[in-house]
């Protein structure tokens, strides 16, 4: 076990204080995206408006999806600090940034400052979890509570760890398991259950069941985790069936959500993912099958009890086989999205620490040496974004995100060549890795993944968000109808992230979208056909629509009365005119 010095007490502190400002500075750059940025925002806003916090709902129709808590913390962050950008995106943030210091503490009294600090360092500036960090979708906060009851369990079961201390993270990680219920459903449980299964199964080290405190910790889970439930049953028959059967069983053994892939489907991800330490994915695995140092017998308070059976702890092996057996069981299911696999990176990044604590001076600079070349690799190929434009919108858009995209290459280059030059301390009597280049790697990796994310700021108008329609189309109503009511209709499209910015729920016309099940308990917010919406619109005393460039076109041969308010190179903004 690495037991090397930490930097000073005021200098992690210091790395902390960058590290906050440049975690938290720039979730409100880029506006809301559709998709899941935008529902995710828009269940939260409603939910503060309607005061319902038992029942979510999207387009004020019964949305079941998901359980509730991301949607409960952005609601009380929209109370505290009001409705925009960086309160929607700060539970993601808040939730990742907790799991970067959780693996520093876990890690430093499981394997030493060295591998902690390189651990955190990993896990702050691989590409997939620095993406997701200042992305709003649910998969950071349930990554973050699984992450947290991983650590928790591995300090729970070491074989230093007195009754106390093993009763106390126990009920930690029961706690943790349960909000990652809330967080996403049941992978909160169910993961965490499978992988410490196969670890039990391939320790033979049945006797740690003694070891989980189930009773105490069932009803602490079931505490946390059943009234929502609950109350969501009572108040909502439909719930168990469409939750439970459709969202977990449909969705992991059928292709029902139309979102099949191949099973290698996650792999480019995990090594697109792991930059700038994908190399050291074959160290970092093979780092979980070695001989923990306190593997070699029961210790501390654990000898004075009856371990009769019970085999030393290995939590570098947890470790692997986390990574492992989630990566497998997405893998395996029928539905497939790339944030997945976000829960795999905490371990992933604690085994990276590892890796990296041990790593000679000479795998050291073939790393930053690969990630120069690719740098330069990616700042050739950068020349060739203008030439995806099909229209001058596009064009003068990816011309603006190209300069993003050159400045994101230029500083992993600098940053990769700084570490591959960074004069290295000897460990053991042999050349180690340098902990001061690591860190110059991981933030030119941090900065460089941030700069392509806000670069994308450019294409807001190339149909990624509604943000300049709903912003024209409020503007204009509040304008000529202040304080009037009005109805807005989605027609043949709906957008996730135009409801977000123009404060307001919309009639859905001919596209249900993903909210079928909603609306068949509120057939009101639906408008089967155009021939229907055009009849709407005329009794309408004051109307808005959001539709597609050809579709208008339709409407206006067949004599609909209009006013174009805003365009973007989708879609275009409609008002019925003023009598």
């Amino acid at each position: 076990m690495d037991r090397s010095p930490l930097p000073g007490a005021a200098r992690l502190w210091a790395l902390l204080l960058v590290f906050a400002v440049l975690w938290f500075g720039t979730l409100d750059y880029r506006t809301l995206i559709k998709s899941d940025e935008g529902r995710y925002a828009e269940i939260a806003r409603e939910m503060t408006v309607s005061g319902d916090w038992v029942t979510p709902r999207y387009n004020d129709v019964k949305y079941f999806y998901k359980p509730p808590l991301q949607y409960w913390a952005t609601a009380t962050a929209y109370e505290v600090f009001g409705i925009n950008e960086w309160t929607a995106r700060l539970w993601v943030g808040l939730t990742s940034f907790a799991s970067v210091l959780v693996l520093f503490f876990a890690g430093r009294q499981l394997f030493g400052g060295r591998a902690a600090l390189l651990g955190a360092v990993a896990l702050a500036s691989m590409v997939l979890p620095a993406f997701a960090g200042h992305f709003n979708t649910l998969d950071m906060g349930v990554g973050s509570f699984m992450c947290a009851a991983l650590f928790a369990i591995l300090l729970a079961q070491r074989d230093e760890a007195s009754l106390a201390q093993e009763r106390f993270w126990m009920l930690v990680c029961w706690a943790m398991m349960a909000l990652a219920l809330l967080s996403k459903g049941l992978m909160g449980i169910v993961l965490p259950g499978l992988v410490l299964f196969v670890y039990i199964v391939w320790t033979r080290d049945f006797a740690r069941l003694k070891r989980l405190h189930i009773i105490k910790g069932l009803a602490l889970f079931l505490l946390i985790g059943a009234p929502w439930f609950v109350l969501v049953m009572r108040a909502n028959p439909e719930f168990f069936q469409f939750f439970f059967i459709h969202e977990h069983f449909e969705r992991f053994t059928t292709k029902v959500h139309a979102r099949y892939q191949p099973a290698w489907y996650f792999i480019p991800f995990l090594l697109l993912g792991a930059l700038p330490w994908t190399l050291y994915l074959g160290s970092a695995l093979l780092h979980g099958l070695g001989r923990d140092a306190s593997a070699s017998g029961l210790a501390g308070d654990r000898s004075l009890r009856s371990d009769k059976g019970l085999r030393p702890w290995r939590p570098r092996l947890l470790l692997m086989l986390w990574v492992v057996v989630i990566f497998v069981f997405f893998s395996a299911s029928k539905s497939k999205l790339a944030g997945y696999i976000v829960p795999i990176f905490p371990a992933l990044a604690m085994l990276l620490g590892l890796a990296l604590a041990d790593s000679s001076r000479r795998l050291w600079q073939l790393n930053a040496g690969l990630i120069a070349l690719l740098g330069v690799a990616g700042l050739i190929a950068t020349f060739w974004i203008p030439g995806l434009a099909d229209t001058p919108g596009e064009l003068a858009a990816l011309q603006h995100y190209q300069r993003w995209a050159q400045a994101a290459a230029v500083v992993i280059v600098i940053a990769a060549l700084v570490a591959l030059a960074w004069p290295g301390p000897r460990y053991q009597g042999a050349p180690a890795a340098p902990l001061g280049a690591a860190l110059c790697l991981a933030l030119g990796s941090y900065l460089a993944t941030q700069a392509m994310m806000l670069g994308h700021e450019s294409m807001r108008d190339q149909g990624a968000s509604s943000y300049g329609l709903a912003k024209a189309l409020t503007g204009h109503l509040a304008s000529r109808h202040p304080d009037k009511p009005y109805d807005l209709y989605l027609v043949d499209d709906f957008d996730h992230t135009l409801l977000f910015y123009a404060r307001k729920t919309a009639f859905m016309v001919h596209d249900r979208d993903e909210l079928d099940f909603g609306l068949n308990y509120s057939p009101d917010r639906y408008i089967p056909d155009i021939k229907t919406f055009t009849q709407r619109w005329e009794a309408s005393p004051v109307a808005a629509a959001v539709m597609y460039h050809k579709t208008l076109e339709t409407l206006r041969a067949a004599g609909l009365k209009h006013e174009v308010v805003a365009r973007d190179s989708l879609r275009v903004a409609i008002v019925k005119p003023a009598p």
